[in-house]
């Protein structure tokens, strides 16, 4: 094992350990990771001796903050298509993670967001913490919830799942267990112990009693207590509707959240609403991912992600200029834009 390396691989007892380990940028995914995780998982797939698998993040800040978004930024200003590539094998990991035929255990502790939640949220093992902050933020660069994401969010009770896609907003280890994006909480300084009974695991069914034995009941969240006003206020049919029904509710968190609904991206707040309402009824995990493949790729060529990532990782200036600014500017036609087929440049994971 090479510490310098991006992806660190070792099996203690019969679990098989995958570091994310780039601390310095919070473990964000580079396309080299993601084909380093997938190449390990269809190895371990295979090898009787592994009885689990277990992933986590190098360092004290969390699992992984994502992608690498600078180097999306970077892509689309030169034209180039590498963001598109790594998309593609990113989101065949996804599917991958969530088929793997034995536990997969995902440290979710500190931050998890976007591309952090891909490799974590789709196992069957998931694993917070009181450090937990999980989040889907991506319209906040003019982007859309992807990695499965939309799936995940989808099936949240009630209109959580959309209350958290169109805001970005992170959530704590009981709203992430209340959401369907994780599982178990373990408080943080009892990781070590759980890891090391872990690998005593000789059968998946030790694994799971390990982990049920090491979990606890997480502190209280707030989503519960808020989901009046969410379900109501979400439920609206449009963006435009859904801000008015905010501004109304006479609840402060409500209209809290209206106003920062105001400073995010149009286009990819309606694409987002329209892509998690899709996602309830495409059923499967690959189907949702070839819908988020094709929104990606246009959502990559749009000024928005482009825009969204200056003002927020560049220049940060925290100003960003949408193109369109208003929510009404986004035409339906538009929307259905982002859904419509790629010919040959398709993910394909259903047909597959």
């Amino acid at each position: 094992m090479n510490d310098d390396e991006p992806v660190l691989l070792h099996t203690e007892g019969h679990v098989l350990h995958i570091t994310l380990n780039r601390p310095r940028a919070l473990n964000a995914l580079t396309h080299t990771m993601v084909r380093g995780i997938g190449e390990a998982l269809t190895r371990a797939a295979g090898e009787e001796s592994v009885t689990a698998v277990l992933i986590r993040g190098a360092g004290e800040r969390g699992l992984c903050a994502g992608g690498d978004i600078r180097s999306i930024y970077e892509d689309a200003r030169a034209g180039r298509r590498a963001s598109v590539d790594f998309w593609r094998d990113e989101y065949r990991l996804n599917a991958q993670i969530a088929r793997f035929p034995k536990p997969y255990v995902a440290l979710m502790d500190g931050i998890v967001m976007g591309g952090g939640v891909g490799v974590s949220a789709h196992g069957n093992v998931r694993i917070v913490t009181e450090r937990s902050r999980v989040a889907m933020p991506e319209t906040g660069i003019g982007f859309v919830p992807d990695v499965g994401g939309t799936r995940l969010l989808a099936s949240a009770p009630g209109e959580l799942g959309v209350h958290l896609a169109l805001t970005g907003r992170a959530v704590d280890a009981a709203d992430a267990i209340l959401c369907g994006l994780a599982d178990h909480f373990v408080p943080s300084d009892h990781l070590d112990d759980l890891v090391r009974d872990l690998s005593r695991s000789t059968t998946a069914g030790e694994v799971t009693e390990t982990v049920r034995r090491h979990a606890t009941e997480a502190p209280g969240g707030e989503l519960a207590e808020q989901r009046a006003w969410i379900d109501d206020c979400y439920a609206a049919d449009t963006v435009e509707e859904i801000t008015e029904r905010l501004l109304k509710s006479s609840v402060p968190a409500a209209e809290e959240t209206a106003a920062a609904l105001r400073t995010l991206s149009p286009t990819a707040l309606k694409v987002t609403l329209a892509a998690v309402r899709r996602a309830r009824r495409l059923g499967s995990l690959e189907a949702v991912l070839d819908q988020e493949f094709r929104v990606s790729c246009r959502a990559f060529a749009g000024p928005d992600l482009v825009e969204g990532v200056r003002a927020r990782i560049i220049d940060k200036d925290r100003s960003p200029r949408w193109n369109p600014s208003e929510h009404g500017d986004v035409t339906a036609a538009e929307v259905a834009r982002h859904f419509e087929p790629l010919g040959d440049q398709e993910l394909g994971l259903v047909s597959r």
